[in-house]
């Protein structure tokens, strides 16, 4: 798949700032080769970081490999190979990379959202869960919860967004970021309200359009992939030779904070249906947003919305809505969420058996979490029922089923047919290893 930037508020994605600070601790310094290989290693990575900030990932990595094999103990390198492995698309190395700078650097909040970013794209939602949890003393809420969101777990992103949200000096970033969250949990009305806080009304609607489609990835790396404007890409792995092999952390300078740009849309606007509960919450001034590099384009789309008034901020080309400097009460706004439910769906009564309803093979758990997500929405019945799942390999490639059972064959047959009805689908077969899911254990 071929992606282009769809950029949002996630300040640490840094694939084309330069990191701060200089290494101070070579173990070698002294020798004349050792300070020979510093200053090679030295300009390698200053290659590398041009490269970043000229968005050329292969050339990108070719100096970073080139640093890292020089001088493998300073974590910075690695940070910078491993974002030039995240702009080359190739997420494997990239994990890899990362998961040794966090070595290298402890408690690093930046290198361990880059990591959290990369588990994403390679569907490891509950690892990247993990590391967001390890780290969540050193990553700003607003990074975090949008990583959280990514992760599989926009419910949770939304609970933790919501009341700094709401709290005097927020910013537009942190507004977005829970505005995205509330898309990715299917609160699509809310998700509008709180994005045309900092937008035009004409702004804010083809914000939710793209996040539409942003929702529904096709592959696991499709969100990351668009959210860092990168091409996915064949990858052999991190290079044997740059194994880290330390056994004492050093501990270098952090990447500076980067501010990414939030998205730019396509035209068209997309539907909102969720209700919407009153709050308060005190914006920021607002700033008109800076131009991505590049746009996500999207198909044609079949939701639509009213268009809403447009309110023209003054000396601004793009109308804008201008906060007022005192604390406001906004016409609408959010609770903290629970898991959504479909109303009007039937109960299926089911008795205990070994029939299963399988509702899909994905390329991961990870993305079957996400995949029991939109199931549960749209058909209610699956309320009180625990999610299964197992992994098989067919014809050499991995995938892992996603089901719901435990069932007599008859009932398990009846649920499938309610939930065909609402949409989904399903087919009822035999357990067949079917084990409880390890996000609800």
């Amino acid at each position: 798949m071929k992606s282009k930037r769809l950029t949002m508020g996630l300040s640490a994605v840094a694939l084309c700032a330069a990191l701060g600070g200089v290494y101070q601790g070579a173990a070698l310094a002294g020798s004349k080769s050792s300070q020979v290989d510093d200053n090679a290693a030295a300009t390698d990575i200053a290659r590398a970081r041009k490269a970043l900030a000229d968005r050329q990932g292969n050339d990108a990595v070719r100096w970073a490999e080139a640093a890292v094999e020089l001088r493998p103990q300073i974590a910075d390198y690695r940070t910078v190979l491993g974002q030039a492995y995240l702009l080359a698309g190739r997420f494997a190395s990239a994990r890899t990379t990362f998961n040794d700078a966090l070595t290298l650097s402890p408690g690093d909040g930046k290198v361990a959202l880059n990591l959290a970013l990369a588990q994403i794209a390679e569907g490891d939602w509950t690892g990247a869960r993990q590391t967001l949890d390890s780290n969540s003393g050193s990553i700003s809420v607003s990074d975090r919860g949008l990583a959280m969101a990514l992760a599989g777990d926009p419910i949770s992103a939304v609970n933790l967004l919501l009341p700094v949200a709401k709290q005097p000096g927020a910013d537009a970033k942190l507004r977005q970021n829970l505005a995205l969250s509330l898309a990715l949990a299917g609160r699509w009305q809310d998700a509008r309200m709180v994005a045309g806080m900092d937008l035009s009304p004409t702004d804010a609607d083809k914000r939710i359009t793209e996040w539409a489609a942003f929702a529904r990835p096709a592959s696991r790396y499709d969100q990351v992939a668009a959210l860092l404007g990168v091409t996915p890409a064949a990858d052999p792995g991190q290079p044997v030779a740059l194994a880290l092999n330390a056994s004492t952390p050093v501990v270098a300078s952090a990447p500076a904070p980067v501010d990414a740009y939030m998205p730019k849309t396509p035209a068209e606007v997309a539907a909102a249906s969720a209700p919407v509960d009153a709050g308060t919450i005190t914006p920021a001034p607002v700033v008109a947003a800076a131009p991505a590099v590049s746009t996500v384009v999207f198909g044609p789309r079949a939701e639509v919305v009213q268009p809403l008034p447009v309110q023209p901020a003054v000396g601004s080309k793009a109308p804008l809505i201008k906060a007022p400097k005192s604390a406001i009460k906004a016409a609408a706004f959010v609770k903290p969420m629970v898991a959504p439910t479909t109303p009007g769906a039937t109960k299926v009564s089911v008795s205990k058996g070994n029939f299963y309803v399988q509702l899909g093979a994905y390329d991961s758990a990870g993305v079957a979490r996400d995949g029991w997500a939109r199931a549960s929405r749209a058909y209610s019945g699956f309320a009180g029922h625990a999610p299964t799942g197992m992994s098989v390999t067919i014809n050499g490639k991995s995938f892992y089923r996603l089901s719901v059972g435990g069932f007599d064959r008859a009932g398990a047959a009846q649920l499938c047919a309610s939930y065909r009805a609402k949409g989904g689908t399903c087919f009822v077969r035999e357990n067949a290893g079917d084990q409880a899911v390890s996000w609800k254990k």
